[in-house]
């Protein structure tokens, strides 16, 4: 049987499976033990065992859990209110005003969170009330919260990235570190357009706040100092090699437990609440890790990676165009699958292509990371665009027409980072 034929049959019975209500990691195990049972010659049963065994006993997904919990820990605590208050007397002068406090608030906490979700509810639950009380307009409040919350993807630590990092075998560490300056340059240009739209429209931007002097502006500023320790803690000690991926989690988490007692908000209560959210979390995750793992295995031992690779090898594309086209792939697959199912269903067949058109698997993480940025403001599955449906009971579609501006600026940022590759590759080559 032809390999359009194996891999039409697999794609129908993955497409039925998930329709039919299958969890996502279950139908990725279900997929792949059709796929080595009926077309290859290895038996399904022990393939499964040793390989759910070996993906779940990873030492490198150990850091995953724990960014997990450092995030729920964090998303109990009173950071966004801290921050709102420590940024707003900044922005407070620039066209656009207190509209900025979305993107930094969602910049810093995605410093410390790793998930996009997170993101969303944990900064839209002081900044889209705030907002709306000093009438600023809606579609801007909700789109330009749900495009930087999409930063919890992209800045260090990402879940994501643990999760892309594992399945290319590339260094966690050298992912976040590459991160960094992407993530700085979305932000610039998410508030780069929320000032071009408050000069174009000032009737539309509410009048500023009562003036603050430089030292009252400092003097607020003290809110933001746990968490910039945070930060600092955890990404300064990748950097400087002093601890691994997984090490500084553990740094994170005894940070954001030091921090949250600090603020009170620390009781028996919100860590076991803490600690549940993420275990329930990760075990999703690594149930489709363990589903991916299998199904990488199967597809390897029917050889549908490497007949893609040569076809794909085949057409001539350049890097270039194969970029366009996975960009296409990914955005339209981000319409019916979350952003880390994505990530381990394709990586096993889509990596031997990329590597044979020789772009380098740190730069294309980070190009990954920000097309599943996109789906994540992208209907019908876009998590964002949930989350933020929970917090102002808007239509699906009005809340996706508010933030399709920010899917474009991301669009602007893939082709800045193709045009300058440097701006992935410049950190990481310093460690």
């Amino acid at each position: 049987m032809n390999e359009f034929v194996v891999t039409s049959l697999l794609i129908v019975a993955l497409f039925v499976l998930l329709g039919s209500g299958v969890w996502i990691g279950l139908t990725l195990a279900g997929v792949a033990w059709i796929g080595m049972e009926l077309f290859s010659s290895r038996p399904a049963g022990d393939a499964m065992a040793l390989t759910i065994w070996g993906s779940a006993s990873s030492w490198t997904l150990t850091a995953l859990p724990l960014f997990v919990w450092m995030g729920e820990i964090l998303f109990r605590t009173k950071l966004s209110e801290s921050m709102f208050k420590g940024l707003a007397p900044w922005v407070n002068a620039l066209p656009g005003r207190l509209l900025h406090t979305n993107i930094l608030g969602s910049t810093i906490f995605a410093a410390v969170s790793g998930s996009s979700a997170a993101t969303c509810a944990t900064i839209g639950k002081m900044t889209i009330p705030e907002l709306t009380r000093r009438g600023y307009p809606a579609e801007k409040i909700v789109g330009s919260l749900g495009g930087a919350s999409t930063l919890g993807l992209l800045i260090p630590p990402s879940i994501i990235m643990i999760v892309y990092g594992v399945a290319a075998e590339v260094s966690i560490a050298k992912l976040f570190v590459a991160g960094v300056i992407p993530g700085i340059l979305l932000a610039a240009l998410f508030s780069g357009s929320l000032i071009v739209w408050a000069l174009l429209n000032p009737g539309k931007v509410p009048s500023a706040d009562a003036g603050m002097g430089f030292a009252e502006k400092v003097r607020e500023s003290r809110h933001l100092i746990p968490v910039v320790l945070l930060i600092g803690s955890v990404i300064g000690a990748i950097y400087s090699g002093i601890a691994t991926a997984t090490e500084a989690a553990a740094i994170g988490v005894v940070g954001s437990l030091i921090l949250s007692a600090s603020q009170g908000s620390l009781n028996w209560q919100s860590f076991r609440d803490a600690l549940l959210g993420a275990t329930r979390l990760y075990c999703m995750i690594a149930l489709i890790l363990a589903g991916a793992a299998f199904l990488t295995l199967s597809m390897g031992y029917i050889g549908l990676p490497r007949h893609l690779a040569e076809w794909v090898g085949g057409l001539g594309l350049s890097p270039g165009m194969l970029l366009i086209a996975l960009a296409v792939f990914y955005i339209v697959l981000g319409c019916f699958l979350d952003g880390i199912s994505m990530i381990v269903l394709t990586m096993g067949v889509i990596l031997p292509t990329v590597t044979a058109a020789g772009i380098d698997l740190i730069w294309f993480g980070i190009f990954i990371v920000i097309v599943v940025e996109m789906a994540q403001i992208t209907p019908p599955v876009g998590f964002n665009l949930f989350v933020l449906q929970g917090m102002t009971r808007r239509e699906i579609t009005w809340i996706a027409v508010a933030c399709l501006p920010y899917f474009f600026i991301m669009v602007l940022a893939v082709l800045l980072l193709y045009w300058f590759p440097g701006l992935v590759t410049w950190m990481p080559s310093k460690m």
